[in-house]
């Protein structure tokens, strides 16, 4: 191979590599998450649009019809949904 072929390679592989996931990519899968979530526990919410972390397994979700849950473990590790 020639050399600026293995130097673009080379270039290519590091960048893939290196790359990070966008936060708000993650931001958008956790306000997917807890929608999920909340629907499954049978709460009103229709759609979350944003979610604050507030510690561990410990998140406020704010949903598009006005409600906010806190979604959180509890010592059991079950997940629970609290009305805010």
């Amino acid at each position: 191979m020639s050399k600026s072929v293995m130097g673009w390679a080379l270039i290519f592989v590091m960048t893939a590599f290196f790359a990070k996931p966008s936060p708000a990519a993650d931001e958008v899968s956790l306000a997917k998450d807890m929608t999920a979530v909340i629907a499954l526990l049978g709460l009103p919410c229709g759609q979350v649009v944003s979610v604050k972390q507030q510690g561990d397994n410990d998140h406020i979700a704010s949903c598009q019809d006005g409600n906010r849950y806190r979604v959180f473990l509890n010592p059991e590790g079950r997940v629970v949904a609290q009305k805010q």
